[in-house]
């Protein structure tokens, strides 16, 4: 364990450690900064300094949905990298995979709570054939940012800009 002398006083870093994980949890589960600083016995402020401290990302809930994707790892990646919420990528053959290996009763009900999963969500990008952009775009609430990369139907995997992913990402931030 470690310990701190600060003057007088011997602070457990375990003690602390423990409080504010207990704190973020708390926040994370939706209660306000006022209740979880009450029910755990410190100060609002000490709540509101240290979610500054540790936010990697302020503001919209973003998803990305795409198929078919060559390069999804790499889109994958940086998605991450941006802190995207939600990411579905697939290539041609997952995506076949996903309807091939479902009843039909078990496909409707999946892609149901995906929809409904994605559609919580503020803005969602969707990378795919013409079509398909235009009936997700139907689908969806929120802010829909289409990246086509081609016309539909595809068949085959198609290579996506990792730059338009990045530039996507950069506008996102930006409208925040």
């Amino acid at each position: 364990m470690d310990f701190y002398r600060v003057q007088d006083k011997i602070i457990s870093w375990q003690r602390v450690e423990k409080t504010l994980r207990k704190a973020l949890l708390m926040r994370s589960r939706g209660f306000s900064q006022q209740d979880v600083a009450t029910r755990l016995g410190i100060d609002r402020t000490l709540i509101s300094r240290v979610e500054g401290i540790g936010e990697l990302r302020k503001g919209q809930s973003v998803a990305c949905l795409g198929f078919p994707i060559l390069n999804k790892e790499e889109i994958t990646e940086i998605l991450q990298k941006e802190g995207v919420d939600f990411i579905m990528l697939m290539s041609e053959r997952e995506r076949l995979d996903f309807v091939e290996q479902r009843s039909g009763k078990e496909l409707i009900n999946e892609i149901m709570d995906l929809t409904a999963r994605v559609r919580g969500y503020e803005v969602v990008i969707c990378i795919g054939s013409d079509e398909r952009l235009r009936m997700l775009e139907g689908m969806l609430d929120g802010q829909v940012i289409g990246l086509e990369i081609g016309e539909s139907p595809l068949t085959e995997d198609k290579w996506v800009d990792p730059q338009e992913i990045r530039k996507i990402m950069k506008s996102i931030k930006a409208a925040r």
